[in-house]
């Protein structure tokens, strides 16, 4: 297997594996939304009776076994974007700073509604989702287009045309917003953990190149028929940001 021919596909493999065979300092952007391990505590309600998840999708991963090669990946003025449960934060940060990362920004994504219906006459609900920003001692790659940018963003859901495919997927909209702000056009976006696809959807859409490695071969299969775009190039046309339509221009 070439690693040239693993560019702008999703592959079915393990990605510890694959990453060691790619160069250093090969890529942008790390993005990612790795198992957080938690199914388990959650509840589900089936014919009125209770139970607790215990998902295969949602176990396995383990920050130390991939932050070491992240970081020879990345180039130096390269980011990671991990999203996270809220009680992982301090976790992961601590095992990021142990293998380089020694700057972090937490991001936190608001929502307008709540996927924890069962829950809502017993307690407060959650309506937010949470990453963290990772980089070097080098200031990371930033496109704000004179604009301040927040650490916070607007969970912006996806239309009927962006399939669902995964149980916690991430909406295409809101990949394409932190793709945009830490990469420039034609950039490698890489996302260890690609599950339903939607990181290799956003970076079609916005015309960077992206590696993408998924271990569950039914995910792999979905992502590859339902979510990638068959014409790359009518849909960075289209979808091109007034942002990315001045750096093309300043970049002639």
């Amino acid at each position: 297997m070439k690693l040239e021919d693993l560019i702008g596909k999703i592959t079915c493999a393990d990605c510890l594996d694959i990453l060691k065979q790619l160069p250093d300092k090969c890529i942008d952007l790390v993005l990612t939304d790795p198992p957080y391990n938690a199914s388990n505590s959650k509840i589900s309600c089936a014919d009125k009776h209770y139970s607790t998840l215990n998902e295969d999708w949602d176990k396995g991963f383990v920050a130390k076994d991939f932050l070491d090669l992240c970081y020879d990946k990345l180039k130096d003025n390269g980011s990671m974007i991990v999203f996270c449960s809220f009680e992982q934060i301090p976790t992961l940060i601590k095992a990021a700073e142990k293998h380089g990362f020694v700057h972090n920004i937490p991001l936190i994504f608001v929502k307008n509604y709540s996927p924890q219906v069962l829950k809502a006459n017993m307690r407060v609900v959650g309506a937010t989702e949470y990453a963290i920003l990772f980089y070097r001692s080098y200031l990371p790659k930033f496109r704000n287009d004179g604009k301040m940018i927040f650490n916070w963003f607007e969970w912006e859901r996806d239309g009927k045309d962006i399939p669902k495919i995964h149980p916690a997927q991430k909406s295409v909209k809101v990949l394409k917003k932190l793709i945009e702000t830490f990469t420039d056009p034609g950039d490698v976006v890489i996302d260890p953990c690609f599950g339903s696809g939607t990181t290799a959807r956003a970076c079609q859409e916005l015309g960077r190149n992206f590696y993408g490695f998924e271990i569950n071969k039914e995910f792999v299969k979905r992502a590859r028929e339902e979510m990638l775009l068959s014409d790359e190039s009518d849909a960075v046309g289209q979808n091109q940001t007034q942002s990315d339509r001045r750096w093309r221009h300043r970049h002639k």
